[in-house]
């Protein structure tokens, strides 16, 4: 299955294909996870197929109606690639000729970003959002480069966390229950006071940042080396264990591209 560009006709036409992540790897080493990562190519299959339209059908549907139950741009499946810089990840997510980053990586991870868009067949001008899931260098040291390459992206992160961030721009503070690019934003503090997670239901992919870590081929808690208040990030792992997902990306270790949510409430259950 190949990846394309998707604009709104095409993706009325093209509704019920499947859709895949491409990864994208870069040299650089994260600063907090001790889990080691190898960096060689590979193609991630998305978690989902993309919902069926629910347009009306009939002979007495009116222009109205259609109209209505048109998808919006948020509803668009689109393509999750993830890009692997060393011991830490970014992701993006490509909907139709737009994208959201989510994180940044370390300093000097703008080109390996760049080369993910290039990948999806889109450039710094289609990204509007970045989503950083909290302030630890690894995740927000190319902030101000990618910022400055997408120079019509805005940018955010979790109110507590967002004094410790360096960008040419402001970053908009956003909490439970805030979307952004059609990513339900979801509060989960721990590891960082402002940790968020970014939940896409349509396609029932988590993007954890380090509120958890891939282990082994499954799914562990925030890294106790790392996080100083653990009682607080277990509670946001029973929390990320309520939400309906199939896939799981971390910031550290392998995703789980299948299956996470049953590993999620195993996990849950022990704490």
């Amino acid at each position: 299955m190949t990846v394309r560009r998707i604009s709104r006709r095409m993706f009325l036409n093209d509704l019920g294909k499947g859709v895949v992540a491409v990864a994208v790897f870069g040299p650089l080493v994260a600063a907090c996870s001790s889990d080691s990562e190898r960096a060689t190519s590979s193609t991630e299959p998305s978690a989902t197929e993309p919902p069926a339209t629910n347009a009306p059908t009939s002979a007495t549907t009116t222009p109205a109606d259609i109209a209505t139950s048109e998808p919006t741009e948020d509803d668009f499946p689109g393509t999750w690639s993830r890009v692997l810089l060393g011991n830490v990840s970014a992701y993006v997510l490509a909907r139709g000729d737009k994208a959201v980053v989510v994180d940044t990586g370390n300093p000097g991870s703008a080109d390996d970003i760049e080369n993910a868009l290039t990948a999806v067949g889109l450039d710094w001008g289609g990204v509007g959002h970045v989503i950083l899931t909290h302030l630890h260098p690894d995740h927000i040291g190319s902030l101000s480069a990618v910022m400055t390459a997408a120079s019509g992206a805005a940018a955010y992160a979790g109110e507590a966390d967002i004094g410790a961030m360096d960008s040419p721009r402001p970053i908009n503070a956003v909490s439970d229950g805030d979307e952004v690019f059609g990513l339900e934003i979801v509060e989960t503090p721990g590891h960082t006071v402002g940790h968020i997670s970014a939940y896409d239901s349509n396609n029932k992919v988590l993007v954890a940042g380090d509120a958890l870590n891939g282990t082994d081929g499954g799914v562990s808690g925030a890294n106790p080396q790392f996080t100083p208040d653990m009682p607080t990030a277990n509670e946001s792992v029973k929390k990320l264990a309520g939400l309906d997902f199939d896939t799981a990306y971390f910031g550290h270790g392998e995703p789980v591209l299948s299956g996470a949510n049953e590993l999620m409430a195993a996990l849950a259950a022990d704490l």
